[in-house]
C-alpha cells in the first residue's frame, strides 16, 4: 500500500486550519469565487478574520492586487456583521523572494514557510501563543490527515450542537405566565372599576414621590384599554417567546421586568404624567433581540438590519407621532433591555468582563435615573 505525500505547503495549511478550528473557535467562511485562500472568522476574538493565502505571490504587483481584494471582501462582512472595523490577520505560505509585506488598515500581514517562521512576529506569539506547539504534530502522512479531519470534524459537530441549542425554540413558560397575568389584572379591574384600579396601581409621578414606590412595577401590569391589552400580549407573545427561547427563562424575565422599571423611571423624568402598560418592558425584550443579535451577527446580521432595527424605529416614530403613548417609557424600556441583557449575558458569547461591566453600568444608569426622577426634575 502506497503511504500518502502530503506536500510540505499543504501541511502546514493544515495544521494552521486545525489550529484556528479546533483551538481558536474560528469558523471557516464560506465565499464564492476564492481560490487557494480559506477564510476564518471569529466575531469575539482579536484578529477577527483569519485568512491563509497558499496561492503564490510572486511579486509586489499581484501582492497589491491581493491586498485590494481583500480590502473589499472585508468590506461585504463589515456590512453583513454590523461591524465597524475587523482587524484581520493575513497568513502567506508562498511569497515570491521580492515581494515584501506590508500590513495595511487593521491587516496585519506574516509569511510561514515553517513553523519556525512564527518566532519572526511578535504578534503571532501575542495572541497566538500557543500556535508553535500545536503546530509541532508527530503524526506524519495519512495519519495526519487522519487526525486533523477528524478533530476539525469533531469541533464543527460540537459547534453545530452548541448552535443548534442556542436557535433551537423552547416553550415559553414565563411568557406564557405574563401573559396570563395582564389579562386577569385587567380583568380584575374591569370587575374592581377600571378607573379605580388604575388610580391605586398607576404610575402618576406625585404618587410614586410621596412614597408609593410599588407603582413603579404595578405600572407595567396595567392597561388603558382592552386594545391596549391586546396589542402589547401580541407584541409579547411574538417578542417574548424569541427572548425566553435565546436566553433562559430567568434571565429573560430579570431583563422584561428591569427594562419595565427602567422604562418606569424614564416616564416619571419626562412624561410626567399618568402611564400604564407593559410596551416599556416589550421595548426593552426588543433590546435584548439587538443585543442577542449582535453577538450572533454572522447568523442574524442581514435580520437585525431587515427586521430589528426597523420594528424597533417605526414603533418609536409612531410612538413621537401619535398623541397619548409614552415613547419615554419605551426608550427607557429599550436601553434597559440591552444593559439587562449585557448583565445577565449571551449564551456562548459572554465573558466574566462583560457581565462585569453590565452591572456597573446598570448600578450607575439606575442610579442616575433615580436621581432625576426624585431629586432634580422635581
Amino acid at each position: 500500500m502506497q503511504e500518502l505525500v502530503i506536500d510540505k505547503k499543504e501541511e502546514l495549511v493544515m495544521k494552521l486550519l486545525h489550529y484556528f478550528i479546533t483551538e481558536q473557535g474560528y469558523n471557516p467562511i464560506v465565499l464564492h469565487g476564492a481560490k487557494d485562500e480559506i477564510w476564518l472568522e471569529n466575531l469575539d476574538s482579536d484578529y477577527k478574520i483569519v485568512r491563509i493565502v497558499s496561492n503564490y505571490i510572486h511579486n509586489m504587483e499581484q501582492y497589491d492586487y491581493d491586498a485590494y481584494k481583500t480590502k473589499q471582501i472585508i468590506k461585504q462582512i463589515k456590512k453583513k456583521t454590523l461591524s465597524f472595523n475587523i482587524d484581520t490577520l493575513n497568513i502567506y505560505t508562498d511569497l515570491g523572494e521580492n515581494v515584501k509585506l506590508e500590513s495595511f488598515d487593521h491587516i496585519d500581514c506574516v509569511y510561514l514557510n515553517s513553523e519556525n517562521d512564527i518566532d519572526k512576529y511578535d504578534i503571532l506569539k501575542e495572541y497566538f501563543p500557543t500556535l508553535k506547539k500545536n503546530l509541532n504534530m508527530k503524526e506524519k502522512g495519512i495519519n495526519l490527515f487522519a487526525k486533523i479531519t477528524g478533530d476539525i470534524n469533531k469541533s464543527n459537530a460540537k459547534k453545530a450542537k452548541a448552535s443548534e441549542d442556542i436557535f433551537r425554540m423552547k416553550k415559553p413558560i414565563i411568557t406564557y405566565i405574563l401573559i396570563a397575568l395582564n389579562i386577569i389584572i385587567y380583568i380584575i379591574s374591569s370587575v374592581i372599576g377600571h378607573n379605580e384600579f388604575i388610580t391605586m396601581f398607576g404610575l402618576e409621578p406625585h404618587y410614586v414621590l410621596a412614597g408609593q414606590y410599588y407603582r413603579i412595577i404595578t405600572c407595567m401590569f396595567l392597561h388603558a384599554n382592552l386594545l391596549h391589552l391586546i396589542f402589547n400580549m401580541y407584541a409579547l407573545y411574538i417578542i417574548g417567546s424569541q427572548i425566553e427561547s435565546f436566553f433562559n427563562k430567568y434571565k429573560y424575565l430579570a431583563i422584561y421586568l428591569f427594562s419595565g422599571i427602567v422604562g418606569a423611571l424614564m416616564s416619571l423624568i419626562f412624561t410626567k404624567s399618568w402611564s400604564v402598560g407593559a410596551s416599556g418592558a416589550i421595548f426593552g425584550l426588543m433590546g435584548a433581540m439587538l443585543y442577542f443579535g449582535y453577538h450572533y451577527r454572522l447568523y442574524l446580521g442581514t435580520v437585525i438590519k431587515s427586521q430589528i432595527i426597523p420594528v424597533i424605529l417605526i414603533n418609536l416614530l409612531i410612538g413621537f407621532t401619535s398623541p397619548g403613548i409614552d415613547n419615554a417609557a419605551h426608550i427607557g424600556g429599550l436601553i434597559g433591555g440591552v444593559i439587562a441583557s449585557m448583565i445577565v449575558g449571551v449564551k456562548g458569547k459572554d465573558s466574566t468582563s462583560d457581565r462585569i461591566n453590565g452591572i456597573i453600568i446598570g448600578v450607575i444608569f439606575i442610579a442616575f435615573l433615580i436621581y432625576l426622577a426624585f431629586t432634580y426634575t422635581h
